[in-house]
């Protein structure tokens, strides 16, 4: 066992040094703090793709993280187990004082986090969590009677209302890298070792103020360059939320700061409703008989609907990780309504092939397009594929860039469904479901 005492920062959701606020208040304790990161056993077994992009991801940033803090003589430590034998070991090779990690809302991650409290609790170590990844969180934007919202609209003006310059402030972790633990370093494990390989998708960069001027303008057109898909470094904390935040103020751009309050939103309806990550967020709508035609599915997944903004969507998505948040509401709004499939299938497989796949996000999306969630609007809203292609990619310049044999009806397959009829035959079913 090493004798020093040291006090350890676990990175989860925060993998970055700087404007990190758990690694901040570890910092300034008297002990050196140790980082480490655990490879969580827990859920990579569960993974479907050996491939899966995200590891791959994960693995890249966590060895430039190591590569940052070998420069002051410290060095990461990589684990590759489940948190709770993880940190059985760790504390029978380190004298710990406290341990140092950010919030993470999602319900496994809690149950997760109580287990690791209770477990260093009973060998005398604190446990000591920060807020990072959200300018809000849980119960710090709430109704004047104590109640979570459950509408966006008002919640976004609270949000707007509380803020302030203090919120958006970084932690100026890098006064304070004196303190780290000074060590020879550790052998990180390697994709192979955990059971992966290396996937060949490319994870975009961070590169997202160039965007912000023009977000409200360009946002809604697959084919233009206007997204800054910086929700991949959202996802995993290589960048903060504070930065992103300010930049926005600072560029008087609403549309984009709304879009970081959709996240905050969905992040509180998952933390106060956790049924609603396998359940309606209005019970009524679990009444819903789906067909869930598998064959129907398959043609979706793989982009061969007979709809092609429907196709080039899901085409993007298999080929890149990434899909334009205009075409993942059309996309799901046909496979909900048009197909009758359950939005639990879709939301599964979004969060198989999404790079920034963000629970609280995904679930509250899909359960937008059923109509099952928080939103106010009836659902009766049914996108036509048809009529979003001539609004959003009038040209179509996406379709023919993700479905290159649309105009060859020898060879683009003829729709699985047609609108008109699965439109009256959804609002049949819902009707009689919400009836009840």
């Amino acid at each position: 066992m090493f004798k020093t005492p040291v006090n350890i920062f676990w990175f989860r959701r925060d993998l970055r040094l700087e404007d990190n606020a758990g690694l901040y208040h570890a910092l300034k304790t008297a002990n050196p703090v140790l980082c480490i990161f655990i490879f969580d056993r827990q859920i990579l077994d569960n993974l479907q793709d050996r491939d899966d992009a995200r590891v791959t991801f994960i693995h890249q940033t966590i060895t430039k993280l190591d590569e940052e803090l070998k420069k002051s003589g410290s060095a990461l430590l990589v684990i590759y187990d489940t948190a709770e034998h993880a940190w059985e070991t760790l504390l029978a090779q380190y004298a710990i004082g406290n341990v140092y990690t950010n919030h993470d809302y999602e319900p496994y991650a809690q149950k997760r986090d109580q287990a690791i409290e209770h477990l260093l609790a009973k060998n005398g170590v604190a446990f000591k969590t920060f807020k990072d990844q959200v300018i809000f969180e849980k119960n710090e934007v709430v109704k004047d009677d104590g109640k979570p919202y459950t509408v966006f609209t008002p919640y976004m003006r609270k949000w707007y209302q509380k803020l302030r310059p203090f919120y958006l402030k970084p932690y100026p972790t890098e006064k304070n890298f004196g303190n780290l633990y000074q060590t020879e370093g550790f052998s990180i494990p390697s994709l192979a070792e955990m059971g992966f390989t290396e996937s060949k998708l490319s994870p975009p960069p961070i590169k997202y103020q160039p965007f912000i001027k023009d977000y409200a303008e360009k946002r809604n057109f697959p084919a233009v360059e206007g997204t800054t898909h910086i929700g991949l470094h959202l996802r995993f904390g290589t960048v903060s939320i504070r930065q992103l935040a300010a930049k926005g103020f600072a560029a008087d751009e609403k549309t984009w700061l709304n879009e970081l309050i959709w996240r905050e939103f969905y992040m509180m309806i998952l933390f106060h409703f956790p049924h609603t990550i396998n359940h309606a967020f209005k019970p009524e709508y679990d009444r819903i008989q789906w067909s869930n035609n598998e064959e129907h599915f398959k043609a979706w997944c793989e982009g061969r609907t007979g709809y092609p903004l429907v196709d080039a969507g899901m085409r993007e998505l298999n080929a890149t990780g990434y899909m334009h948040n205009r075409v993942r509401m059309v996309v799901a709004s046909f496979l909900t309504k048009d197909l009758l499939i359950d939005w639990r299938w879709g939301e599964r497989y979004f969060a198989r092939k999404l790079l920034d796949f963000e629970l609280s996000s995904n679930v509250g999306g899909w359960q937008w397009a059923a109509g099952s969630g928080t939103d106010a609007a009836p659902y009766f809203r049914i996108f036509n594929p048809e009529s979003q292609t001539k609004k959003f990619d009038p040209d179509l310049a996406y379709i023919k860039k993700w479905v290159p044999e649309y105009a060859d009806f020898s060879i683009y397959p003829k729709p699985i469904v047609e609108h008109t009829f699965a439109r009256e035959r959804c609002l049949k079913v819902f009707k009689e479901a919400l009836s009840k």
